[in-house]
């Protein structure tokens, strides 16, 4: 134990609450977190799982690596989330034929209809910060688009 001293006198100036990767972290889960308490209760899916599906209806992500890297989420999750998929019929999944190490995944006419039964949540979840955040919301898309500029999606 430090005596007279503590170990904050010895530590960098840094304000964790300015910055930026932090706050990104917070509000992303916070953000993730609001929303999937809709769909999960309604729907029974988790926040992976929501991630797989909208990103195979909406992009053109179609392996589970694809989604993995355009979600930056891990591989295990990914894989559980399209196993729990599959096993509710959202979607199907079969070996590449081009590349065996990959699994091409496809909506089924099931997993169609609960995508177009989500994005209505998403979206009127995404008018209400429009609406509070209002006039800051096209300077905020464009630090946004310049920070994932790189981001190789």
């Amino acid at each position: 134990m430090f005596e007279g001293c503590s170990m904050s006198d010895s530590l960098p100036d840094f304000d964790l609450d300015r910055y930026l990767p932090y706050r990104f972290a917070v509000i992303a889960t916070r953000l993730s977190n609001e929303l999937s308490t809709q769909y999960r209760e309604k729907y029974g899916i988790s926040i992976a799982e929501w991630r797989v599906l909208v990103n195979l209806a909406y992009s053109d992500s179609t392996s589970v690596r694809d989604i993995e890297k355009r979600v930056s989420m891990e591989k295990s999750k990914v894989s559980r989330a399209v196993s729990r998929l599959q096993e509710s019929g959202y979607l199907t999944k079969e070996i590449d034929s081009n590349d065996r190490r990959l699994l091409q995944l496809e909506l089924t006419p099931k997993g169609a209809k609960l995508v177009g039964d989500l994005v209505p949540l998403a979206q009127a979840y995404q008018r209400q910060l429009e609406a509070q955040l209002m006039d800051k919301v096209p300077g905020l898309q464009t630090a946004l688009d310049e920070l994932m500029k790189d981001a190789d999606l």
